[in-house]
């Protein structure tokens, strides 16, 4: 897979899963929403409950930038099985920069819930290095 196709499939999910890793290399995985633009992925800290805004994958990229985003299809034919992933290096973003708004109002636009409910929080901007991909239907 190329990576303008990689970059297309990614930016069309709905879900992705954020990988971060602590100062002593220990993995942390958890499931996001996302906005694409060019070769930035955006993920915004919101007001979902949660135990604290105090966040593991915050505390973890301020130690440790290097981190990867992943999208996946699955499908009972297993000829469509597809992911893509986003390596590079992720920034926190304060909420009032311009960065921040640009993000949040690209997250508004791709989820609804955004548009009434707007996250405040740390936005997440993962400077992508590396797009890769696999496609079953390629082999």
């Amino acid at each position: 897979m190329d990576v303008d196709e990689a970059r297309e499939r990614f930016a069309r999910a709905r879900v992705a899963r954020l990988a971060t890793a602590d100062s002593r290399g220990i993995p942390h995985l958890v499931p996001i929403v996302f906005a694409v633009d060019r070769d930035v992925v955006y993920s915004a800290v919101d007001r979902k409950p949660k135990r604290s805004y105090a966040l593991r994958r915050l505390a973890n990229l301020a130690a440790n930038p290097n981190a990867s985003v992943l999208v996946d299809h699955f499908d009972d034919d297993w000829n469509a099985l597809w992911w893509v992933r986003a390596d590079g290096l992720a920034r926190i973003l304060e909420p009032e920069s311009e960065e921040a708004r640009h993000a949040v109002d690209l997250l508004a636009a791709r989820y609804h819930q955004y548009l009434a409910d707007r996250p405040d929080g740390p936005v997440i901007a993962l400077d992508v290095q590396t797009w890769s991909g696999w496609d079953a239907s390629c082999l």
